[in-house]
């Protein structure tokens, strides 16, 4: 019950977030140089005045910014995020036709980046000061230190074009026919280096946090008193330290899973995956309002629920937190 609670509750404040996100990149979006009007009369090679108006009054820009606003917001309390005139399609089939692309992507590199550093970590802290030690931590500060850009170029550029290992761009073969287990493999070799190229930045925060976490807890009183019951040293690494030291790591695993839909911006541009990071990229240079602002509001989404579920996963691990609630 209690934590059915706390899911209502953040559910009623992601609502109102949600609001107020989308009233302001509304405003942050239209404040931005440019008329989509403009751009989508250049591109149909009649950039005239009276075609531009044409645009304008149909798609509604010419109307008041306040009105605009208020159909804006009223269109989303009914799940209309409106009409890309830039694809030709309502922003709300175009999302969720690329949103699983996103969300394969994302969670792969979430849990590689995840899974990977709580690991350097646990071997980080327990060879502190030794040669390890120092080998672990030098690698993930190349990899947090390395641009997000450059690292998957280089990816590309090593493991595509010369070894000829994986492919490097795309989300699956053009033209292949593959089908059901044929074609789940081909996605995957397209995913395995968008994915680790964008979880290998993310695995050095979780893996130095890991690490001081765990010297951090390994002073505490109640694990001086397992080492004098003569527990061996990996029981009360894992069952006394690690558990204890997996609360900041969530906290900060949750706040990161949100920053990763802004990472696979770059990703999916470079590898040329068909998410929602790459439309958002298309739609800027378009000045395709309603879908910048849709990918806005579905992205914000994203971070909330992550957050939700990070405070549930907060309670499990920990039970005391949901009693002193």
């Amino acid at each position: 019950m209690a934590i059915a609670g706390t899911i209502l509750g953040r559910l009623l404040k992601a609502a109102l977030t949600l609001l107020a996100i989308a009233v302001l990149n509304f405003f942050l979006i239209h404040a931005a140089p440019g008329d989509p009007a403009a751009v989508l009369a250049g591109e149909a090679g009649a950039a005239d005045e009276q075609m531009i108006a044409d645009l304008r009054a149909q798609f509604g820009l010419d109307k008041p910014l306040y009105v605009q606003l208020f159909t804006y917001v009223g269109n989303i309390l009914t799940l209309d995020l409106g009409y890309s005139f830039r694809q030709g399609a309502p922003v709300l089939d175009l999302i969720l036709e690329r949103l699983p692309a996103t969300l394969i992507l994302t969670l792969t590199a979430f849990w590689i980046s995840l899974l990977a550093g709580v690991a350097l970590g646990v071997a980080a802290s327990a060879r502190v000061g030794k040669f390890t030690d120092s080998l672990i931590t030098g690698t993930a500060l190349l990899f947090y230190a390395t641009p997000l850009y450059w690292a998957a170029l280089m990816a590309v550029l090593v493991f595509s074009v010369q070894l000829g290992w994986l492919p490097g761009f795309g989300y699956e073969t053009v033209g292949s026919g593959y089908g059901g287990f044929d074609r789940a493999i081909d996605i995957l070799k397209h995913l395995i280096l968008p994915a680790l190229t964008l979880g290998l930045f993310f695995m050095a925060v979780y893996m130095r946090m890991t690490r001081a976490s765990m010297l951090e807890v390994a002073q505490q009183d109640f694990v001086k008193t397992a080492r004098a019951k003569g527990l061996a040293p990996a029981t009360i690494r894992r069952r006394h330290i690690l558990r204890n030291a997996l609360l900041p790591v969530v906290t900060l695993a949750g706040l990161q899973a949100g920053q990763l839909v802004g990472g696979a911006v770059l990703t999916e541009t470079v590898f040329a995956w068909p998410g929602i990071g790459r439309l958002m990229f298309e739609s800027l240079a378009a000045r395709d309002y309603n879908t910048i602002l849709g990918v806005f509001l579905v992205s914000a989404a994203m971070v909330i629920i992550f957050n939700i579920i990070t405070d549930i996963v907060y309670r499990l691990i920990d039970p005391r937190i949901g009693h002193k609630a």
